[in-house]
């Protein structure tokens, strides 16, 4: 039903509303009568107030015939420009006309009766002379074409342009629609690899006769699940929920690998309250367990980190395992770097980067940074 909703709300928006059709009328037809009343005025017509209120009379009737060109002209304001002009025009001819019977009609009395002059038999001239009503009722019914057509285009532009701010907003939630699903679609990638990952060390754990680990994880990944998949992919999440559920995946990781992860948590009190794409830094954790931890039997130190940066959230994820297969550039490892570049491309556009690499002293560090975001 909502989407019927918008497409009516946009329906409705390519054209003028009343209100705003009503304005362009009152204003046009304003202006008419205040640059007639001061033109009145410089030339030193006699009897100023008489005339001023026969010319508020012509200015309403204008309005009238105005508001009937509107209603006419409503249908045809999204079908194209070429076709509302022509439309447009023809239906200033009447409106001219109309226009002009009224104001020859109001203005009557205040003009002046013709001199009677005595005509001979056989003087054509008088024939030669032009209808002195009929040629001034023609220019006033130009005029007043010009003045209904002047009309017509502040209309369609109006419209055209009511119509273009319409596109523009169907674009913008077109665009925002898009970005909504790809930030979707790569939010749940990351859940299945992490899954899997964990459902091979879950089964090795089985195999190796090691119930009690294997119950501790299986309450941890439900408790991680359950975390992780409560909230909106789409949405930020608080940067200490974030942080919470990577302590919570390490806690996993460390049944399979115990006494073997150090865990390191360094987070600014002035970012600690900062929203996050929700586990944006999950693939960058996994990948130091992966590729740094499983490649010795050592203890690992794995540090997150989060700090301001010049007016951006920065976010690290290193450790210090000496042997490491990520500057091989490994498929999987590929992959969650991947991912997250592009969600901070969807969510920041070229705003965030993601940057990793080996470390001169040895171990593997992963950096994120992007816009402070803050609120809920």
């Amino acid at each position: 039903m909502k989407p019927q909703a918008d497409q009516t709300g946009d329906a409705a928006a390519t054209g003028v509303g009343t209100t705003a059709a009503l304005g362009s009328i009152i204003a046009f037809w304003t202006f008419y009568c205040v640059i007639a009343t001061l033109r009145s005025a410089v030339l030193g017509f006699d009897d100023q107030l008489d005339l001023l209120g026969r010319r508020l009379i012509v200015t309403g009737v204008s309005m009238a015939i105005s508001w009937a060109m509107w209603r006419a002209l409503r249908p045809l304001a999204g079908a194209g420009l070429t076709r509302a002009l022509m439309a447009a025009s023809i239906l200033s001819v009447p409106a001219a006309l109309a226009y002009a019977v009224v104001n020859q009609h109001v203005f009557a009395p205040t003009r002046p009766a013709p001199a009677t002059r005595a005509v001979q038999v056989g003087d054509d001239s008088q024939r030669n002379d032009p209808p002195g009503a009929l040629a001034e009722g023609a220019d006033v019914a130009v005029n007043g074409y010009f003045f209904f057509t002047a009309w017509a285009a502040l209309y369609m532009a109006l419209a055209f342009a009511a119509e273009g701010r319409a596109a523009e907003r169907r674009a913008a939630r077109f665009r925002a629609a898009a970005q909504a699903a790809e930030l979707r679609a790569l939010r749940y990638q990351v859940n299945p690899h992490f899954l899997f990952n964990t459902l091979n060390s879950l089964s090795a754990l089985v195999m190796t006769g090691k119930p009690d680990e294997a119950e501790r994880m299986i309450l941890n990944l439900s408790t991680f699940f359950r975390s992780s998949l409560a909230g909106d992919p789409v949405a930020d999440t608080p940067l200490t929920d974030e942080i919470a559920l990577q302590r919570l995946y390490l806690a996993i990781e460390a049944v399979r690998f115990p006494d073997r992860i150090v865990i390191v948590e360094d987070i600014a009190d002035a970012v600690a309250d900062v929203q996050v794409p929700g586990l944006i830094l999950q693939p960058l954790v996994e990948n130091a367990v992966k590729h740094g931890v499983s490649r010795t039997r050592a203890p690992v130190t794995v540090a997150i980190r989060a700090w301001a940066e010049d007016g951006m959230l920065a976010l690290s994820v290193t450790d210090d395992a000496p042997v490491h297969d990520h500057g091989g550039g490994t498929e999987s490892s590929g992959i969650g770097l991947r991912n997250v570049a592009d969600r901070l491309t969807a969510r920041f556009g070229d705003q965030a980067l993601c940057r990793a690499g080996p470390l001169d002293h040895g171990g593997y560090a992963a950096t994120i940074v992007m816009p402070l975001v803050r609120g809920g």
